[in-house]
């Protein structure tokens, strides 16, 4: 006979010598785990991490990423690992890499979509995707997907972090990659939810994106997209280097107009102070509508707690066993120390009690239909029954 379904979580700070191996021990409650996924700080020896978990979980299918934070019912990190796995009875995993990304990106999606077909066959399925971020257009990455999987499987995941936006890494299996997708098709008896949301409000009038080209936007109103961008923010004098500019672009996204509702968010990335442009992290299309975005604690504690309901309400009545959280880096510094220790707290009474792990992205995944699915400074919740 099988075992019942579970989900465990485990969280280990960073100056512990085995924070791996007790990270696993936290999340392995049974011993018949088929998927453990790691959100792993940049601080930490990312090798080593990966060996201790994998020598006591016994070479469970694992995934994972580095982060520009952790997340588990303890509260965030930044300097830890956290360790969620999945077991019993009632999953099926099948997991892929595909490196270099950055080579083709489409390729690399298309590579990770196709681990769905040894999948045994189940009533539910999402597609969990990690990412490196810095690899590209992470749309192509979804255009890949797409053209494997159309659009009746679920996405979920998030672009890896990092302290520094120069390097991110991946995990799958005993492997710690770079510049690749990594991801884990999950196949269930119960319903799996999702639920995304990003709380942030239009200001001012609409800008026409004039000149652009991939993630970087070059034009906006027919002027230098970086000085209109500025200008806006009253800091086109104040604002000379790329550190000030970052410091301004978390809290301050671009709207991209969509038809469906609620607007789809661009994360400044940087700027070129040569050529005045901005770059984003995801593709901004020419002659499109771009609003400036800001938010507050409020606003975004309320997305926040929308979308685990949103993620809870999808499962049709049956409690989660537990959820993932991947919430943009860019929500961290409104939300504030203790603004994120309220939204953990109101994702598990959500949740029932159930317990959170996740980490925070570069970019956000998340689609329930349609072809895309990418996000910036969203939560994204997915919830497993």
């Amino acid at each position: 006979m099988g075992t019942q379904r579970w989900l465990g979580v485990g969280q280990a700070e960073g100056t512990e010598p085995d924070a791996g191996t007790r990270a696993a021990d936290g999340a392995l409650v049974h011993a018949d785990a088929k998927l453990l996924i790691v959100f792993c700080s940049e601080a930490l020896d990312p090798p080593t991490v990966l060996r201790q978990i994998n020598e006591r979980s016994g070479g469970v299918p694992l995934i994972g990423c580095s982060t520009s934070g952790e997340i588990a019912p303890d509260g965030s990190g930044e300097r830890s690992v956290v360790v969620m796995a999945l077991g019993g009875d009632g999953f099926s995993v099948r997991t892929a890499a595909a490196t270099p990304a950055s080579h083709d990106l489409r390729a690399a999606g298309a590579t990770v979509a196709r681990c769905i077909s040894g999948l045994d066959e189940r009533p539910h399925r999402v597609l969990l995707l990690l990412t490196d971020g810095l690899a590209g257009d992470q749309r192509e990455i979804l255009r890949g997907v797409y053209r494997v999987l159309g659009a009746g499987v679920p996405l979920v995941g998030g672009c890896a972090g990092a302290a520094q936006m120069e390097r991110t890494f991946q995990l799958h299996g005993d492997q710690v990659l770079t510049d690749s997708v990594v991801g884990a098709a999950i196949g269930s008896d119960a319903p799996l939810g999702i639920g995304v949301r990003h709380g942030w409000r239009r200001v001012g009038e609409p800008m026409l994106v004039t000149a652009s080209g991939g993630n970087r936007v070059h034009k906006l109103n027919g002027r230098p997209a970086l000085d209109v961008y500025l200008e806006r923010l009253g800091a086109h004098e104040a604002c000379t280097s790329q550190e000030e500019l970052s410091r301004l672009a978390l809290v301050h996204p671009l709207g991209l107009g969509h038809r469906e509702g609620e607007e789809e968010i661009r994360f400044v990335a940087g700027g070129d102070f040569a050529d005045r442009s901005l770059a984003c992290i995801a593709e901004v299309p020419q002659a499109a509508l771009v609003w400036l975005m800001e938010g507050d604690a409020e606003s975004v504690r309320w997305a926040g707690n929308a979308a685990c309901e949103d993620a809870v309400a999808a499962l049709g009545g049956d409690p989660p066993l537990g959820v993932l959280a991947f919430e943009c880096v860019g929500r961290r510094p409104v939300l504030g120390h203790e603004g994120i220790r309220v939204e953990i707290d109101e994702i598990m009474k959500c949740s029932g009690g159930a317990p959170v792990a996740g980490f925070y992205t570069y970019g956000e995944i998340a689609r329930i239909q349609g072809v895309i699915g990418f996000h910036n400074q969203t939560l994204v919740v997915l919830s497993v029954a």
